[in-house]
């Protein structure tokens, strides 16, 4: 016992007093579970110990109506001879028969009753006579009336005999025991003894006792929190503690129960509805909630607040909510849901509140729900919670009535769907499509209805469909966006002549009604796109990134998305793009849109492919195809695996790129833009692998597609220079050399990255001594690109170049940077190339670099040089070193004096040991 020293004093000197003759009453109050009973049971122990005679019994709700239930338990427990029990036993009948015909009154008892009350406390008194005697009687207040009659008739008795009689009850106590305690209260030899939930320093005494002290004052408020100080939900807490290291169903949840089942009846349905409710319910809720009367509620709730089960009307521990539900049947469950939800409801709750209890029940609801349960998904959708959208809207499809409002709700719940896993909602098309034919679906949702079929490789659906749509009554100013984009993802489907309606005029009103602004910035980027208008798209693009967040929740969130960033890497923006992707993917709102996340990693992919960081891009892509499986990808699964493919192959994991060219892929894929980027892939993948005829047969298939779709974009896919490093391995350097003049005179060959790679290979078609010129030139477009991996390879053909013309300094240098920006890029089958050259190449790498000048720079002329020796543009070189784009080449060009150098290809390749930076 903790926290009791006090009680037990009093208790021991009052029958101290009583063994001197002096009798008395002693109320131990206080609330359920909280050691009444264990003082009471000490008491009787150390009484006994001393010879003297405890009588005691212990009430229950279960035997109040036994008349005389607690005198029996008393004289069973007395040590009395058999004749006199059976004598005493008989009386309690009498008096129950009498008690009974005369119609059980509790206020005034017939005489025959008072008469064996008589001879009931006569024989106490006697047994006190010769020895004190201790009356313990526990939980009072589920005594029987009869019982209760006989001890007031014995109280009155006792005040020069040896008797004690100890008491426990509730502090607050329930009808009919009112009256009863008055006329006890009032008797000359009453005390009243209080108990309480342990405080602060008895839960570290009781802690104490099973751990450590220092342990037992750190775990105190946590302990204190979820218990209330109760002793007995504290001591299952403490063995759960021991044993599991948290609160467990069978201990903590257990004991919970137990403290419910002990107390008074309306404890358990309050309790219940506690749980449900949830924090703030008000009494009135919980008493619509239970149907038990307000007052009643009040009661319940004073009652567990004292016993320390809740705190502030809620309990206190996740694992007291579950285990009151556990305790319910299913059918239970439902059913306080549902009530909760309407009492909610009437009460003006959101309708998140509402419809996670309707949700939770899982039952068809009534009319009124459904549109709740809709407004519920927008905000979850909001929220970035779209399981929670799912759950309402499944809800309300099953629980709709009327095909027009299922099929609205359907078309909602896909798209919910489409956030969390887009092949769950794959199930629906054919109602869907269905629903569509026969036109209860609304424009938007037709046109996202559209995109899932293309997206699941459904183009012939599709098509049926969007000929419907283009022949219908509405507007055709509505097909403009979706017309647009088809160009860009799905060329064959797009219907030319509605290309030519811009997106961004001034539309009626229906279309205001209907079209998604997400679709509206797709359709804008996907129209710059197929003009090759990457260069002013790129301003286009990024406002589209800072306003996601406005639209996040649309089906074409990420669409729009993915075009902006794609249009920002084919703009050679690959250092911006992969900005956007950091700051998007860490972006908290976007935790719960596994979709939204794949998207971004499968872009974030093809940036790092762009950067030359291959192992990175292959880790994106991982992420992206783990987030979502094949199946989910649909058709777009060709940006994820292509960029996996081509990193696989640069990095020289022939077979793991073998591996992933494996996977069945849907033939739709090769009807839109995603097919281009596998086919792409697959090809550099059968280059690397000396199967040249395959990889040039994949470059011209993607030459075709986009030739024939109007989207010969080389930003996208650069194919022409592809084809000709097939050619050129085919030995066919005409054909080569044709198509790397033909990439060089279009106009989207105004992105560096394109021009370089044009450059270098056409470089390889040129005379020894008129290679360098390109080269030089592809190196600086390359560096200004960002991407490595080509970096590489330039400087390995400019190593060579300059050995073809015999200045082995230069090669020396080159091969050198070479050969540390390959390894940088991991990039396997480029290092071996490198360290395999011919015997110059090998006197190449063993010459050593000039180190004149080096000692004479400044800390920060090195760590820029480094870092630019290391391939870094400028504006990297700021971004690591946190300064400006301009005070770096101003470090650049004092390096080259003091280096009496000109360009940054002169750099000493020893300035990457000279200093360790990035």
């Amino acid at each position: 016992m903790f926290e009791r020293d006090d009680q037990l004093a009093e208790l021991t000197r009052l029958f101290s007093e009583c063994g001197a003759g002096k009798g008395g009453v002693a109320l131990v109050e206080g609330p359920f579970t909280c050691g009444r009973s264990e003082l009471l049971r000490i008491v009787a122990d150390r009484v006994r110990g001393q010879g003297a005679q405890a009588l005691t019994a212990n009430c229950s709700r279960a035997e109040q109506t036994l008349p005389l239930g607690a005198v029996i338990q008393l004289l069973h427990s007395a040590d009395l001879a058999p004749d006199a029990l059976t004598e005493l036993i008989r009386l309690t009948d009498e008096a129950t028969v009498a008690w009974t015909a005369a119609g059980a009154p509790t206020a005034t008892f017939p005489l025959d009753v008072v008469l064996v009350f008589q001879c009931l406390s006569r024989a106490v008194l006697e047994l006190a006579a010769s020895t004190p005697v201790l009356i313990g009687i526990d939980d009072l207040g589920h005594a029987d009336p009869l019982s209760l009659g006989w001890l007031l008739h014995l109280i009155r008795r006792i005040g020069s005999a040896r008797v004690l009689v100890v008491l426990t009850d509730e502090q607050d106590p329930r009808p009919p025991q009112p009256p009863w305690r008055a006329e006890l209260l009032g008797q000359p030899h009453f005390r009243r003894l209080t108990v309480a939930p342990l405080s602060g320093a008895g839960v570290v005494d009781l802690l104490a006792q099973r751990m450590d002290r220092r342990t037992a004052v750190e775990l105190t408020p946590s302990f204190r929190a979820a218990t209330g100080g109760n002793p007995l939900l504290l001591r299952a807490l403490v063995g759960d503690h021991l044993q599991f290291g948290e609160a467990t169903a069978a201990g903590y949840g257990l004991a919970l129960l137990s403290c419910l089942h002990r107390g008074s009846p309306d404890l358990l349905p309050v309790a219940r509805a506690i749980a449900v409710l949830g924090d703030g319910a008000s009494a009135a809720e919980l008493g619509q909630l239970t149907g038990i009367d307000q007052t009643r509620v009040q009661r319940a709730i004073r009652e567990m607040a004292a016993a320390g089960l809740i705190d502030g009307g809620t309990l206190r521990h996740p694992v007291a909510r579950a285990a009151v539900f556990d305790d319910m049947t299913a059918a239970q469950r439902a059913e306080l849901r549902l009530c909760a939800a309407k009492v909610r409801h009437d009460g003006g709750a959101p309708a998140s509140v509402v419809a996670k209890h309707l949700v939770d029940a899982d039952e068809p609801v009534d009319a009124w729900a459904v549109p709740v349960l809709q407004e519920a998904a927008t905000q979850a959708l909001l929220a970035g919670r779209p399981e929670l959208a799912v759950d309402c809207l499944r809800l309300a499809h099953r629980s709709s009535s009327g095909d027009a409002v299922r099929s609205v709700t359907l078309a909602r719940l896909a798209d919910a769907e489409w956030q969390v896993d887009p092949s769950a909602a794959t199930r629906h098309l054919p109602e869907l499509v269905a629903s569509a034919h026969s036109g209860r679906l609304a424009w938007r949702d037709l046109m996202t209805l559209v995109r899932q079929l293309l997206w699941h490789g459904r183009p012939e659906e599709a098509g049926t469909l969007l000929t419907r749509m283009r022949g219908g009554d509405g507007p055709q100013r509505k097909l403009g966006d979706i017309e647009l984009w088809l160009a860009v993802s799905h060329p064959g489907l797009a219907h030319r002549p509605n290309l030519a309606l811009s997106p961004s005029g001034p539309p009626d009103s229906d279309v205001l009604a209907s079209t998604d602004p997400q679709l509206g910035s797709a359709a804008m980027l996907a129209g710059l796109l197929s003009r090759g208008g990457l260069t002013e798209a790129v301003d286009r693009a990024e406002q589209v990134l800072r306003d996601i967040h406005l639209g996040r929740t649309t089906p074409w969130a990420d669409e729009s998305t993915m075009l902006a960033l794609l249009v920002l890497v084919g703009a050679d923006q690959v250092h911006r793009a992969a900005a956007w992707c950091e700051k998007l993917l860490s972006d908290n709102e976007v935790d719960g849109l596994p979709t939204w996340r794949a998207v971004l990693a499968a872009v974030r992919a093809e940036v790092a492919l762009r950067q030359g960081e291959l192992t990175a891009a292959m880790a994106h892509g991982e992420s992206a195809l783990g987030r979502l499986s094949l199946k989910a990808w649909g058709v777009a699964v060709g940006l994820p695996l292509g960029a996996m493919i081509m990193a696989a192959t640069c990095l020289g994991q022939h077979d793991r790129a073998a591996a992933l060219l494996t996977h069945a892929v849907p033939e739709a894929m090769f009807q839109s833009r995603y097919g281009l980027h596998y086919l792409h892939a697959r090809g550099h993948h059968h280059l690397a692998t000396n199967r040249y005829h395959a990889a040039l047969a994949d470059f011209l298939a993607c030459g075709e597609l986009m030739r024939t779709w109007g989207l010969d974009v080389a930003g996208l896919v650069p194919w022409r220079t592809s084809a000709a490093q097939a050619w050129l391995e085919l030995g066919n350097r005409d054909q080569a050399r044709r198509l790397l003049r033909d990439q060089l005179s279009r106009p989207d060959s105004v992105g560096v990255r394109v021009r370089g790679l044009s450059l270098r290979l056409l470089a390889a078609v040129a005379p020894p001594n008129r290679r360098l010129q390109p080269l030089t030139e592809a190196l600086e477009l390359l560096e200004a690109s960002g991407d490595r991996f080509e970096q590489a390879r330039v400087l390995t053909d400019l190593s060579r170049g300059y050995s073809l013309v015999e200045d082995n300094r230069r090669a020396r240098l080159l091969f050198r940077r070479a050969l540390h920006v390959a390894k940088i890029c991991e990039a396997a089958p480029l290092v071996q190339e490198l360290l395999s050259v011919s015997a110059d190449g090998e006197r190449m790498t063993t010459g050593a670099a000039p180190t004149e000048g080096i000692v004479s720079l400044t800390e920060s002329q090195r760590r820029v040089a480094a870092l630019a020796v290391m391939g870094y543009t400028n504006r990297e070189i700021a971004i690591k070193l946190y300064i400006t784009a301009s005070t770096v080449e101003q470090h650049l060009t004092r390096v080259y004096r003091k280096l009496d150098i000109k360009h940054r290809k002169d750099l000493p390749v020893d300035l990457w040991d000279a200093t360790r930076t990035g």
